[in-house]
């Protein structure tokens, strides 16, 4: 069977809402919403083939335009592999030139749709954010919870509140705070173990590489309402991810870093090569930082991670 090459993109207007349409009852997967796009022909160009398209399906015409994932799915009947692409800019105004129904949603609203199978890791990637803050160690209380507050104010979205001392009582005081000052404004991810995970519903959960390999066979510990991600370093731990159903990782080290001196790091094309391999989004970590944003997305990343990259 022949995997089918898709270009599709996640189409953004100038308030951050997404263009989402529905497929006809007619089509595979009919009565779904998908995310625009189509076949890829032979000897074309992706970036080629999703202008074309969006053309011919919305009649728009794509002035800005990047790789955001790659997603392989396998369904009984076909083979796909969807190359999806984040759409800044474009002229014309979108409307369904071949009678579908169109949407624009806030990312959160994604949520409320329905979407085949494959789609399942766009959405995600729709709705994460390019950076990724990881909190510094060794700092005190008040220190820690102005840098978020104005790491937040700088528009980060996406925080991990670090635990390097383990499971620790004075960390989950600090999640209490951390909660309070992420509430509407960031996303947070917590650490620790999942007895835990009751206490701070609206927080994500980030696990090591440690708990993957201890708990992934069991599968995911929550429902899909809450993020889960997950620390990986190689192609087992990435297909671990996978087998838990997390909803993003970080893939780490890229480029060697002060943090962890004596581990030996991937490389851009090794890294590329395992984020090609894994359907779900990767943040690159490790020696990056905004400088490398465009390097990472051209490696098939969400983006990138960090801690004094980012830290204010």
């Amino acid at each position: 069977m022949k995997r089918v090459h898709v270009a599709a993109a996640v189409i953004r207007d100038a308030n951050g809402k997404i263009l989402i349409a529905r497929r006809a009852d007619t089509q595979h997967q009919g009565g779904l919403w998908e995310f625009p796009g189509g076949k890829v022909e032979a000897g074309e160009a992706v970036a080629a083939a999703l202008t074309r398209e969006l053309q011919e399906e919305l009649g728009i015409l794509v002035s800005e335009a990047r790789p955001l994932i790659k997603v392989q799915h396998d369904y009984s009947d076909k083979q796909v592999l969807l190359d999806v692409w984040e759409v800044s800019g474009f002229t014309g105004e979108p409307h369904g030139a071949e009678g579908q129904p169109l949407a624009w949603v806030t990312a959160r609203e994604l949520e409320n749709y329905e979407f085949p199978a494959a789609n399942q890791p766009i959405v995600a990637a729709a709705r994460l954010p390019s950076d990724y803050l990881i909190t510094p160690e060794g700092l005190e209380t008040p220190a820690l919870l102005r840098g978020m507050q104005k790491a937040i104010a700088g528009g980060i979205k996406l925080i991990q509140l670090r635990a390097p001392n383990g499971y620790d009582p004075q960390y989950r005081d600090l999640a209490v705070d951390a909660v309070g000052l992420c509430a509407g404004k960031a996303q947070l991810m917590l650490k620790g173990p999942f007895e835990w995970l009751g206490d701070f519903p609206s927080a994500g959960w980030h696990i090591t590489s440690a708990q993957l390999r201890k708990y992934a066979s069991a599968g995911r510990p929550f429902g899909k309402e809450r993020w889960l991600a997950a620390s990986c370093h190689d192609a087992e731990e990435l297909s671990l991810a996978q087998q838990m159903d997390v909803d993003f990782v970080t893939l780490s080290p890229v480029q060697p870093t002060q943090t962890h001196p004596g581990a030996q790091p991937l490389g851009w094309e090794q890294a590329a090569q395992l984020i090609g391999g894994f359907n779900k989004p990767v943040y690159l970590l490790g020696g990056v930082g905004p400088d490398q944003r465009e390097q990472a997305w051209q490696a098939g990343a969400q983006g990138v991670a960090g801690i004094r990259a980012f830290w204010p």
